[in-house]
Order: C-alpha cells, then sequence, then structure tokens
C-alpha cells in the first residue's frame, strides 16, 4: 500500500485508474460500501440481548467490564471471545448462542433496509460495472452470510458475486480487523496474487485486514477526517462515493 496525509479529496485520479486497471478481482465489504444495514440506529440493544443471555449461559459469572460497557452488536461478540479466553477453562465452549442472536438482527434489518430502500448509491452501478469487465466480485463482511445473501438476492446482484464471506458464526475472533474472511475470499476466487486483489471498505478495521492478507485498500467513506486517516496508514486510495471508481473503471 502507498499513500501520504493530507486532504482526502485532492488525490490524483490518475492513480485510481492505474490502481483499478491493475486489479484483477475485488472484494467489497457490505455494510456501508452496498447497503446502510442498520440506517444508522444503534445496536446497543442487540449488545444488551447477547449480554443478558451471556448471564443465563455463564451462571455465578459476572461479566467482564469490557463486555458489560460494549454497546455494539459486533463488538459484543469480540469482547464475549475475549472474556471466555480470559476465564477459560471455565467458560470453555462455543459462541454460537451469541452469533445467532447477532445474526437475528441482522436478518430483521436486511428486511427493513430493503423496505426503506438503503442501498449504497452507486453501489449496484458499481456492482454492474466491475462486472461488465470481467473482474471477479466477493463479499467479505464482518456480517452473518446468511442476511448478506438475502439482501443481494432481493435486489439482483447475488449472481454477480463469486463468493459470499460472512463472519466464521463458530469464532468470532477471526472477524475483520483479522483477515480470515479476505483470505477464505482468495481461495474461492482462485487464489489470485493479493497484491492484484483490491479491497473496498469503510472501516479502518477493513484496512488492517487488507495490510495483514496482503491485498490493496481502497477506502470509501465521506468523512474527511477518516480519508486522512486511511492514507495516513497506508490506504491506496480513498472515495467519498462509488462515482468515481465507476468511472474509473469505465
Amino acid at each position: 500500500m502507498s499513500g501520504a496525509p493530507g486532504d482526502p479529496r485532492a488525490q490524483d485520479p490518475h492513480r485510481l485508474r492505474a490502481l483499478l486497471r491493475d486489479t484483477h478481482a475485488v472484494l467489497i465489504d457490505f455494510d456501508g460500501p452496498v447497503c446502510d444495514l442498520f440506517g444508522g440506529r444503534s445496536t446497543a440493544s442487540i449488545a444488551d440481548e447477547v449480554k443478558a443471555r451471556a448471564e443465563q449461559a455463564w451462571p455465578g459469572t459476572g461479566l467482564d467490564p469490557d463486555v458489560r460497557d460494549c454497546a455494539d452488536s459486533h463488538g459484543i461478540l469480540r469482547e464475549l471471545a475475549a472474556m471466555a479466553d480470559r476465564h477459560a477453562p471455565a467458560l470453555d465452549g462455543p459462541l454460537d448462542w451469541a452469533d445467532a442472536i447477532v445474526e437475528k438482527y441482522e436478518y430483521a434489518a436486511v428486511r427493513s433496509a430493503l423496505h426503506s430502500a438503503r442501498e449504497t448509491v452507486g453501489a449496484s452501478e458499481l456492482v454492474e460495472t466491475l462486472h461488465a469487465r470481467e473482474k471477479p466480485l466477493a463479499i467479505v463482511s464482518n456480517n452473518a452470510e446468511g442476511p448478506v445473501r438475502e439482501y443481494l438476492r432481493h435486489i439482483g446482484l447475488l449472481r454477480r458475486f463469486e463468493a459470499i464471506c460472512g463472519r466464521d458464526p463458530h469464532d468470532p475472533r477471526l472477524m475483520k480487523p483479522h483477515p480470515d474472511s479476505i483470505r477464505r475470499a482468495l481461495r474461492l476466487l482462485g487464489d489470485p496474487k493479493p497484491k492484484q486483489v483490491l479491497l473496498i471498505g469503510d472501516q479502518l478495521t477493513d484496512l488492517t485486514a487488507a495490510e495483514r492478507a496482503g491485498v490493496r485498500f481502497l477506502g470509501f467513506t465521506p468523512y474527511d477526517e477518516r480519508a486522512r486517516e486511511m492514507l495516513r496508514r497506508g490506504a491506496d486510495f480513498v472515495v467519498a462515493s462509488h462515482a468515481p471508481v465507476v468511472e474509473a473503471v469505465a
């Protein structure tokens, strides 16, 4: 990766075209680049349900502060796994029950997103343009695979992707920034050279996962501060919308 801090909107568009020209396969994060899954709503209530279930699953063991204070549906999965590690072997065992709670709400969010038309502006055009240029596509997400598939099927994009790699329901430790989902996607795409693969993501955890997997990274964020941080940390390019990417590919 390459990049430098500064004005995130003053990047050379020729670099973006060169980056996409050298890209043989594209990985796309789901929540953000494709769909605003929860519509900006907090997922604290989901985390609270997981915490209540944890107290039932682990009777007599008070929740660690990091678990009690967590107010995010994905964060609570990470914190529970970390707590289980700290208290092993007393809390040994899979955390599938926690994943199932989060997945249930992701399915509900998909139904709401479809009803409210929360597809990210330009996402369908981006996917169709990349597909027309015969660039293999895969989703790499911290969301569960099932809800992602359901959403893509309903908007007519599922068949454009050769792989959908959601979080491992048995091990939340493998969510991004861990590179597991990217590595799974690369295998399903026939093991292209990582440096010829581009991940489009909207979070710094996506950038870290890309670095660990050795793939290129295109940041997608309307927030200047996050864009500057992505560039500072080595993103190859950052955009505020899909429009310049579509234009560069076309």
